[in-house]
């Protein structure tokens, strides 16, 4: 083997050593986390979608500033008072993904800012955007619809990828835009995000 390859395997070694973490360093964090960059040396791990989500201590302590320790979060969380997309919270790590409605003492949405941050917006709606990010078709010819949340959706109706579907808090579609020239969007990524 080449040293390039040995290189290579050893980081993914590392990599998957470091997804069975419990915690990871401020500095392995995402640059999306508008947290300070000194402070603490170890931060919560959200329990799904490292990258692209917030886990629930860091929202509530850091973002929303609802709490000033991790055990105050706890506490909320025994008093059944968190919400994520009207399911209670049962662990502190809990991920809130992009887009997602998050109950504290009112009702927020997760967002991008212009900076590429996460931000919480207030919002009165119980309804929330999911993008198609895949489909599948199972036994029985059902549509599997996957999400760009990780939830997953079977549906009979005709929905492209790409298109966008605003779901309830029972999962439900309630709206569906399709994708094309002239429709809004929101930028995840790249030079243009969150506009």
């Amino acid at each position: 083997t080449t040293k390039k390859e040995t290189r290579h395997s050893k980081e993914v070694q590392r990599k998957k050593k470091s997804e069975k973490k419990m915690h990871r360093t401020r500095a392995q964090a995402t640059k999306k986390l508008p947290i300070p960059r000194k402070g603490t040396r170890y931060l919560a791990r959200p329990l799904m979608n490292v990258e692209s989500s917030v886990p629930v201590v860091i929202a509530v302590r850091d973002m929303l500033k609802l709490a000033r320790t991790a055990r105050e979060v706890k506490e909320m969380i025994k008093e059944k008072t968190l919400k994520i997309n009207g399911r209670e919270v049962k662990d502190y790590r809990d991920s809130i993904q992009l887009f997602n409605i998050f109950e504290a003492d009112k009702s927020y949405i997760l967002t991008l800012t212009e900076t590429g941050k996460f931000a919480f917006e207030k919002t009165s709606s119980k309804e929330r955007p999911c993008k198609v990010i895949n489909k599948k078709i199972l036994k029985g010819k059902k549509v599997q619809l996957n999400l760009h949340d990780g939830s997953n959706l079977l549906s009979n109706e005709k929905i492209n990828t790409n298109d966008t579907l605003y779901l309830d808090f029972s999962g439900k579609i309630k709206k569906h835009v399709i994708f094309g020239k002239g429709q809004e969007c929101f930028i995840m990524s790249g030079r243009f995000i969150g506009q």
